[in-house]
């Protein structure tokens, strides 16, 4: 299967236009995806660069049909007409999803500093070898108390998750909200991070859990060992990000390793100021 996970700066382009089709054009054309995250999604935020306060959510799941769209809203705001503004992540699925999670990440007062909420979005879908979940997020960037922070509600999800994996059995059959759906510690973490491999945060993502959860692996690093990541910023759009480096990864959990097959970055689209990443199972 094939994930595909890219930060589309609200559908804004290195060209100054916002454009929903290309953004879909772009990440069709780099692979044909299973699973497509996306993070920095707006709705009805006209003072956004280029933006007229389209629905992206709705655009992008409409130009995508035979996929599962899954909203992960972060920022939640009135409009002045009483209308709501919103922001965040957007996971599309061809795979049939079996269940959505919602995670509202850590904003621990940071003063002086800009900020907005961030949030996980988990999806669980049935692939050729089981069920595995999707994750997907946005870290804070001005703020490394709020990011690291959020890294440890990533790291609480993940541990919660695989320990309802290991411990839980089905209870309820019924067709209710409190329905009993199958678990699975097996999980691939895709998003902006806004960290380098260098920051602390970067390496408590990769840190050991106790037995109660597999640990993540970067999937670069396992498949491209001892070779510095393809940049993800700074590859076109020199004005925000004078210095290219790789700040959206793909983490595996190590139970996954065998299953890694490809890692790559989309260095040729301009669609946005972020790379799309590929990651590939077996």
């Amino acid at each position: 299967m094939k994930i595909v996970s890219w930060n589309i700066q609200w559908c804004l382009g290195v060209d100054g236009r916002v454009d929903p089709a290309r953004i879909v054009e772009e990440a069709k054309a780099f692979a044909d995806f299973d699973v497509l995250c996306l993070q920095e999604v707006a709705c009805n935020f006209p003072a956004l660069k280029g933006s007229a306060g389209e629905d992206q959510f709705a655009a992008i799941g409409a130009l995508l049909p035979g996929f599962t769209a899954i909203p992960g809203i972060a920022v939640d705001t009135p409009a002045p007409d009483g209308a709501r503004r919103t922001f965040g992540n957007l996971v599309l699925s061809r795979l049939p999803v079996q269940q959505a999670t919602r995670v509202q990440l850590p904003w621990p007062c940071d003063p002086g500093l800009r900020s907005m909420p961030r949030m996980l979005l988990e999806v669980v879908v049935r692939v050729p070898f089981g069920l595995l979940r999707v994750m997907t997020t946005h870290l804070e960037y001005y703020s490394a108390l709020q990011r690291e922070a959020q890294v440890e509600g990533v790291r609480a999800r993940h541990a919660e998750a695989s320990e309802h994996a290991r411990r839980d059995r089905p209870v309820d059959a019924s067709e209710g909200p409190f329905h009993s759906f199958a678990q699975t510690a097996s999980a691939v973490l895709t998003g902006d991070f806004n960290c380098r491999v260098t920051d602390p945060a970067y390496a408590r993502m990769t840190a050991p859990f106790d037995e109660r959860a597999p640990a993540f692996d970067d999937a670069w690093t396992v498949l491209h060992p001892g070779v510095a990541h393809a940049p993800t910023v700074g590859v076109h759009d020199r004005a925000q990000w004078p210095e290219a480096f790789a700040c959206d990864f793909m983490f595996a959990s190590r139970d996954l390793r065998p299953r890694l097959r490809g890692v790559a970055v989309d260095a040729a689209t301009s669609a946005s100021d972020h790379q799309p990443v590929l990651l590939e199972l077996a």
